[in-house]
């Protein structure tokens, strides 16, 4: 039994891709995507006439909603290929307000709903900045299920877990980029692997903490950058997986233990905290990873945002 087969015993396993069609071969129940799979995809001879599809059929349309029916699209290729849910993110440029990002996820639902989609099947993909998260609440509210991404603070984990969000990706290759940069040349890798990586630690303490509360939330760990990042997170309840990553799992055969202990974590000593707009903010200005990879990974999703706009204006 390979390694992503053993990973299957302990934890669901999401494919993180906009490349539906290399889906297949690691079976995974779930697929996540952002602008810039989606716009890495569509540069590929074999998906960009899905984009000019999309495009002639709607020219009368602005630009969002094209955007948003691109989306889509691609949404619905991925789900004609894994049996469970797909992620599709609203607008990063949209972040900081609320009310623009429910109308976005309202119109990528009914689009989906359009196209014969049960709502059960899509997790409306949002920043986890604090308007993210009460949108989300809102959503929630709805019976619009969401995944709240750019996840790096355990404040933010808290106030999703408190909004009733149904998912949350906290980011681990992230964390260790910025703590690798930060320590420079004193940077030891060895001693940083595995469990110990500041990345796993953040989705450890995450998972513990929902599950020594009893909170819902379900918790994939997101954006890996090696093997043992993924190893140390067996039995975390999803982890979002890139397709080389998943195929140097499926190419491993050594054992592969569960190393999250759900019984464990339910008797662990963890006070639980709460946090109002202020506290959130507060706790989150003083997390400089947190501050710094938040706004950072805001900008790069606006950016691919911009640049599918102007793909699709240029059509």
């Amino acid at each position: 039994m390979n390694q992503l087969e053993q990973l299957r015993l302990y934890t669901t396993v999401v494919a993180d891709t906009g490349n539906f069609r290399q889906l297949a071969q690691f079976a995974p129940r779930d697929a996540t995507t952002n602008p810039s799979l989606i716009v890495k995809a569509a540069q590929q001879p074999e998906y960009a006439p899905l984009l000019a599809e999309v495009v002639a059929s709607h020219r009368d349309r602005t630009i969002d909603e094209l955007v948003d029916r691109v989306l889509v699209r691609f949404g619905l290729e991925i789900l004609a290929v894994v049996p469970g849910r797909v992620s599709t993110e609203v607008d990063a440029r949209l972040s900081f307000d609320r009310a623009a990002t429910v109308a976005r996820a309202r119109r990528l639902i009914d689009l989906y709903a359009r196209a014969g989609v049960d709502r059960g099947r899509v997790l409306i993909k949002i920043a986890a900045t604090w308007e993210g998260i009460q949108a989300a609440a809102e959503l929630e509210a709805e019976g619009i299920h969401c995944n709240l991404t750019l996840l790096f603070a355990h404040c933010q984990a808290v106030a999703c877990g408190a909004a009733g969000v149904r998912l949350i990706s906290p980011f681990v290759g992230r964390i260790q980029d910025w703590h690798r940069k930060n320590a420079g040349d004193t940077w030891d890798q060895a001693a940083h692997a595995g469990a110990n990586d500041p990345g796993v630690r953040s989705v450890i303490a995450i998972w513990r903490y929902f599950k020594r509360h009893g909170i819902a939330t379900e918790v994939m760990g997101a954006s890996f950058r090696n093997l043992g990042q993924i190893t140390a997170l067996a039995g975390c309840d999803l982890l979002t997986i890139a397709p080389e990553l998943l195929t140097a799992l499926q190419q491993e055969q050594a054992p592969l233990a569960r190393a999250l202990d759900p019984a464990e974590a339910m008797q662990a000593d963890i006070p639980r905290v709460e946090y109002d707009e202020s506290g959130f903010r507060y706790a989150l200005n003083q997390d400089a990873m947190a501050t710094e990879k938040l706004a950072e990974g805001i900008r790069l999703f606006a950016a691919d945002a911009a640049r599918l706009d102007a793909m699709i204006a240029a059509h």
